[in-house]
């Protein structure tokens, strides 16, 4: 069991509540991948209804979510550096990939859609939105707490921990995204 006194500093409260919900967040993913393999190993066909996706759309995404990471750790650096310019330009640079990458995965689901591949196609189209769906939705939480704590820096409010824990959560959806691109973009 984790005790946090009152005495303790808001960043290590800040750094533990963020580790408690990632960990509840590899429970969710952790469980809906599990589901998605099991019912792939079980049933035929996946592999033809895995060949409509894009690998090089995924692939692309994949370039630009991890250029995010790098920029989000480029926003932290730079606040240690008490760089607050570095801070507001990372952070935006985060937030545009963040959109970047969401951008993408809207024109994805408009083109399957478009193809008559809907939730409702079949299992894998199922687990595949569900997936990536959920995965979307982190991003998005991200993409909000990027904003927020880039409308703060510039105020030339401090952002603090409040990045390194930022931080944190988005390399976390990052390294999600690690594991959806090959279990669903390169497994046909």
């Amino acid at each position: 069991m984790v005790v946090v006194s009152e005495q303790s500093s808001p960043a290590l409260r800040g750094k533990i509540a963020v580790w408690w919900l990632i960990a509840s967040e590899v429970m969710i993913f952790g469980g809906a991948l599990s589901c998605y393999i099991l019912a792939r190993a079980a049933g035929p066909g996946w592999s033809a209804e895995a060949a409509h996706l894009s690998a090089i759309l995924a692939t692309v995404n994949t370039f630009v979510l991890l250029t995010s990471s790098m920029t989000m750790a480029m926003a932290f650096a730079a606040y240690q550096k008490a760089d607050q310019r570095g801070v507001r330009t990372f952070l935006l640079c985060t937030i545009l990939l963040g959109l970047a990458f969401l951008g993408i995965k809207a024109y994805e689901y408009i083109s399957h859609i478009a193809d008559g591949l809907a939730p409702w196609s079949g299992s894998f189209w199922s687990f595949y939105y569900l997936l990536t769906g959920l995965h979307a939705l982190h991003v998005i939480a991200g993409i909000v707490v990027n904003i927020i704590l880039l409308l703060a820096a510039r105020r030339e409010l401090s952002t603090g921990y409040r990045t390194e824990i930022a931080g944190l959560y988005w390399h976390f959806v990052d390294i999600v995204w690690i594991f959806l691109f090959p279990l669903l973009y390169l497994s046909y």
